[in-house]
């Protein structure tokens, strides 16, 4: 005969039909004993397991006393719900040497994406604009496999290196909560903050033209209550904390922040990540293994390859004015600084087209004191006020004295704009843009191109002016021309090059996944890049300096051949400029399969 199991059922009264519900109380449950047959107690088991409500259910069936705690804001003042959100907060604000901060359980966190859709809903974000994400970590064996998702917002960090990166001051980290929140009506749009951070944190608005990011609802806080994100969670995975900074300091030595997330120690993020498990050695982010071209700033691409022409361009024209007669350049001079010079004035127009709001751009040397971006701005300026200068006075005046002191203070401005160029890019810390890798690039585009275009001028002015000082003047510069611009292209195209030895590397580094990128979906414009480098900076200079042209017609016959070298070797450039954005692989958080 079956044994009998008795299990008590919590039994709460339902408001009938239409009926208004009536608040959720203690007394409204009336415990009954059922007594069922069993002979292996697995119906005790289930009904007792329907008993333990989830934390969906939980949160549903607190919220059944609204009715009453409405009536309670009345008599209090106290918020609706606030008797069920006073414990997503810290007991106190932060004090000294304290802020606010996001702790993620691990352990609690189901990749719901509540708190996505919460972020969204609360901020009225548009379709596809997150400030917050869910990501995914994958590792452990066959066996025993591992998957954690990974809920992820702006860690508010104690560096952030999206204020000192910006060049308008548009954000602020706040000396009492330490929140960072970003000045919507200051930001210009340059977009370098999304550059900077290491997060993937500030997302662009192309609408609007600005960046925006998560400020922590630092308005809620202010009337005590929680972020949204933290709110929605149903799990209550997401809560706000009060942290020490000089704890977070220290905790970011030993690097545990998450798995393959980029080095906590560049910005100090200030979110703690627990979970009682030990992630697997092997724990990465699903899309570690992901190579996706990355955006290429097109503006910013015209506007670094045509400033460094331009001065490449001016320190050309100044190491010839060392090495030759200066009768010989006396008809070169106006020409070739007009060029350069128009090359550079393209090159600053075309960077305005970068910014969501062109017309603040007066806004860029707000940040002069920490901002590269805003250093690199001040530079070129002062490089094209002097350059317009220098043409003038090539076009004015024909007294020697003038041009080597003024010339080579525009080749100086010019370098120094070129160097910071360099900069603003050294800073956020990629590893494809790296001091010397970016610097080398730079200059020696600076130097090809610069090279191919005196070489354009001086061929024209040979063609066009009919004079002995022209002729002898391509006569005496060609040579050294050609040989210099060889040299200039077969070094960058073989530290170009050299990239590829990472795909024989085991480890994911970023350069493999840059040189993954470049062999793999860049590869239609990796191709044409060293076909461009190669015509235009080694294949055609030694033909034509191999004398194969006919003798009436080498005069025309070199300035066309002049032009499509310059043009290849343009081409190129811009090639290369683009792959220096499109594949660089930064780390960031973890995404999604």
């Amino acid at each position: 005969m079956s044994s009998l199991t008795s299990v008590q059922l919590d039994v709460i009264e339902r408001p009938a039909p239409g009926a208004l519900p009536r608040p959720h109380t203690p007394s409204l449950q009336h415990p009954v004993t059922l007594t069922l047959p069993s002979s292996d107690g697995l119906i005790a088991r289930l009904l007792a397991e329907q008993q333990q409500l989830t934390a969906v259910e939980q949160f549903a069936r607190d919220h059944e006393t609204r009715d009453q705690a409405a009536r309670e804001h009345g008599a209090n003042g106290a918020p609706a719900q606030a008797r069920y959100y006073e414990k997503l907060l810290p007991a106190a604000p932060p004090g000294e040497g304290q802020q606010y901060a996001f702790e993620v359980d691990l352990d609690c966190c189901s990749g719901c994406k509540a708190c996505v859709t919460a972020c969204h809903s609360l901020n009225g974000l548009d379709e596809g604009e997150t400030w917050r994400d869910v990501g995914l970590l994958i590792g452990g064996t066959a066996s025993n496999p591992v998957m954690q998702h990974v809920t992820t917002a702006c860690h508010h960090c104690l560096e952030p290196a999206c204020l000192s990166a910006c060049p308008v001051d548009a954000y602020e980290k706040d000396p009492i909560t330490g929140i960072v929140k970003h000045l919507d009506d200051q930001c210009f749009g340059c977009q370098y903050c999304t550059l900077a951070c290491p997060y993937d944190v500030p997302k662009y608005h192309a609408g609007k033209g600005i960046v925006r990011k998560c400020d922590l609802c630092s308005d809620r806080l202010a009337d005590g209550e929680a972020p949204a994100c933290v709110q929605a969670c149903p799990h209550e995975a997401i809560a706000i904390k009060v942290v020490d900074t000089r704890q977070v300091i220290e905790d970011a030595e030993t690097d545990l922040f998450l798995p393959a997330a980029p080095d906590p120690q560049r910005t100090l993020p200030t979110t703690h990540f627990k979970t009682s498990r030990v992630f697997p050695r092997n724990t990465l982010p699903a899309d570690y293994h992901a190579i996706n071209p990355q955006h290429p700033h097109w503006p910013l691409i015209v506007m670094l390859v045509l400033t460094q022409l331009s001065v490449g361009a001016f320190v050309v024209g100044m190491v010839l004015e060392s090495m030759l007669d200066s009768s010989l350049l006396e008809a070169f001079r106006p020409l070739h600084a007009t060029g350069a010079l128009g090359f550079g004035l393209l090159a600053l127009g075309a960077s305005t087209l970068h910014l969501g709001r062109p017309q603040y751009a007066f806004r860029a040397v707000i940040g002069l004191r920490h901002s590269w971006l805003s250093r690199e701005i001040l530079a070129f300026g002062l490089f094209a006020g002097v350059a317009c200068l220098f043409a003038v006075v090539c076009w004015t005046t024909t007294a020697d004295g003038w041009f080597p002191v003024l010339g080579w203070v525009v080749a100086g401005t010019g370098l120094l704009g070129i160097f910071c160029s360099a900069m603003v890019y050294v800073v956020t810390g990629r590893e494809f843009w790296s001091f010397g890798l970016t610097m080398a690039k730079f200059l020696l585009t600076a130097s090809v191109l610069g090279i191919a275009s005196t070489w354009l001028s001086i061929l024209g002015l040979g063609l066009f002016v009919d004079s002995p000082a022209a002729q002898r003047l391509s006569e005496q510069a060609g040579g050294t021309l050609v040989q210099a611009l060889v040299v200039a292209a077969t070094i960058k195209l073989t530290i170009e090059a050299s990239l590829f030895r990472h795909l024989l590397s085991r480890r994911q580094s970023p350069p493999k996944r840059a040189a993954r990128l470049l062999a793999g979906p860049l590869s239609g414009s990796t191709f044409a890049r060293f076909g461009c480098g190669l015509l235009g900076g080694i294949v055609m200079p030694l033909f034509l300096w191999n004398g194969l042209a006919a003798e009436e017609s080498r005069g025309l016959f070199l300035l066309i051949s002049g032009g499509m070298i310059f043009a290849a070797c343009l081409a190129g450039e811009l090639l290369e400029r683009y792959q220096f954005f499109a594949a660089c692989a930064a780390p960031r958080m973890p995404g999604g399969v």
